[in-house]
C-alpha cells in the first residue's frame, strides 16, 4: 500500500465516529452483507457515513490491507476497526455494539 493511500484511509476512518466501507451506499446497499450492517446501524438510530468501495478500486483493495481483513463491509468506530457483517450481527445480538457505540458517541 502506498503511503498516500494509507494516509487517505487514515483520514477517512477518522472523519466520523462510525464509518462503513461497503458496496453501495446507506441508501442503496449493493450486497446483502452491506445491507445487514446498514440495517443494524439504522436500528440503533446512530449517525454513520459510508464509503462505496465499488467507486474506487484503490480503496476497495487498500482497506483490506489496512484492516488486515479480507472482506467488505468493514465498520470503523472511533477510528478503530470493529469487523464485518457477521461480527456486527453478533455484537448487536449480545448488546456489545450498543455499548461501544454509546461510549464512542459520548466521547
Amino acid at each position: 500500500m502506498t503511503p498516500e493511500l494509507k494516509e487517505r484511509l487514515d483520514s477517512i476512518v477518522k472523519q466520523d465516529k462510525i464509518v462503513v466501507f461497503m458496496k453501495g451506499s446507506k441508501l442503496m446497499p449493493q450486497c446483502g452483507f452491506s445491507n445487514n450492517v446498514v440495517q443494524i446501524l439504522n436500528t440503533l438510530g446512530v449517525p454513520f457515513s459510508t464509503v462505496d468501495v465499488l467507486e474506487d478500486m484503490d480503496v476497495r483493495q487498500g482497506i483490506k490491507e489496512y484492516s488486515e481483513w479480507p472482506t467488505i463491509p468493514q465498520v470503523y468506530l472511533d477510528g478503530e476497526f470493529l469487523g464485518g457483517s457477521d461480527i456486527l450481527i453478533e455484537m448487536y445480538q449480545n448488546g456489545e455494539l450498543q455499548e461501544k457505540v454509546e461510549v464512542a458517541l459520548a466521547s
